[in-house]
């Protein structure tokens, strides 16, 4: 009896472990302001709103900590639809022939300490058209700069998506919209210390500019997004973070 007690015990803390250092509450990450007209759903990691006249996600919300990014799990390279999305999602059909990528907006290698949440980063909801050398070129390097980012603070914010305009080109029968734009807004807070930075990098051939030649105020990128970011700071610190970036403390991360 108290050999079975030992075993119960210990499998209550190995729980009480994994779900204290390696879950995440969907209420704990940051996300941009939600329309009453959306839905915001929530996998084991991370958040998004999906748009079904896009046909893929208006934005994915994450926390990055350093652990996260232990490789652990190996890439699946599994593409599913959605399960959380009821109107269905894109799928391999629409992607096919088409000349366009399966663009991942949470990065897989972003997730790789966990087989779960690198199966769920492998759903259509997360997944954009992006030209080839753009996805393996400068939108792997600012992925990369991301996690090299996480790995030096600990802990970050992360908004990522593409731009949905009206009268976007399309693929597929589902007709997913391919976006002329891809962005990320980062967040670092501290009890020290709030910053944040924005990218906007557009949806094209390969560039020999580096990701800091795409940064502006996350302010600019609402106007251009259509989205309000960091609106759970207080006012006063999101007017801060918003309008002004600190490009020396952002800058010494990048390789």
């Amino acid at each position: 009896m108290k050999s079975i007690i030992k075993f119960s015990v210990l499998i209550l803390l190995s729980l009480f472990i994994y779900f204290n250092t390696y879950s995440q509450d969907c209420t704990t990450i940051l996300t941009p302001s939600v329309k009453k007209s959306e839905t915001k759903l929530c996998h084991t990691h991370y958040s998004f709103v999906y748009s079904e006249k896009h046909e893929q996600s208006k934005w994915v919300a994450y926390i990055l900590k350093d652990y996260m990014t232990e490789s652990n799990a190996k890439r699946t390279d599994k593409f599913m639809t959605d399960p959380l999305v009821a109107t269905g999602t894109a799928n391999d059909n629409d992607y096919k022939n088409s000349g366009y990528d399966k663009g991942h907006l949470l990065p897989a290698a972003d997730m790789s300490f966990d087989s779960i949440a690198m199966v769920e980063t492998f759903y259509f909801s997360n997944m954009s058209p992006q030209a080839p050398s753009f996805n393996r070129g400068i939108w792997k390097n600012l992925e990369t700069y991301v996690r090299t980012t996480s790995s030096k603070l600990g802990c970050i914010y992360v908004v990522t998506g593409p731009v949905l305009e009206n009268d976007l080109e399309n693929i597929g029968e589902n007709k997913v919209s391919v976006p002329k734009y891809f962005y990320k807004t980062i967040l670092y807070h501290s009890d020290t210390l709030t910053s944040g930075i924005a990218f906007l990098i557009p949806n094209e051939k390969a560039t020999d500019k580096d990701i800091f030649s795409y940064t502006l105020s996350i302010r600019d990128l609402e106007k251009t997004t259509k989205l309000n970011f960091w609106h759970t700071l207080p006012r006063s610190m999101q007017n801060k973070v918003e309008k002004n970036t600190d490009f020396d403390f952002w800058k010494q991360f990048a390789k």
